[in-house]
């Protein structure tokens, strides 16, 4: 199993509300720069939510939701510093209440 850190927030907060695009791209960029792996995902309506050990925290979020997940649990808490009116955690996967990290409960 492996440790995700997440960033929760409403989709209309972090997509249209704050200038999210633009910091996606800039760490894109750097990640680009610093020749290191993408660590990161923005998932809509994040399935992992579903585990009834996050009904709390999925209670308290203003849905539909968007998540950052990643494995660095320090880019999280560089983007909880840059935003406001968000959730941060994290959840050991894949188990039997999150069989995948990334999963999104979004329509395509």
């Amino acid at each position: 199993m492996k440790t995700y850190y997440y960033l929760l927030a409403s989709q209309h907060f972090l997509l249209e509300e704050e200038p999210f695009e633009e910091v996606l791209k800039e760490r894109t960029r750097y990640y680009q720069e610093q020749e290191k792996e993408i660590d990161f995902w923005l998932v809509p309506q994040p399935a992992f939510l579903e585990a009834p050990e996050l009904a709390d925290v999925k209670a308290k979020c203003p849905q539909p939701a968007v998540a950052v997940i990643s494995t660095n649990e320090q880019f999280i808490i560089w983007l909880k510093l840059r935003l406001e009116f968000v959730a941060t955690g994290n959840f050991q996967a894949p188990s039997s209440s999150i069989a995948d990290p990334l999963a999104s409960l979004a329509v395509a």
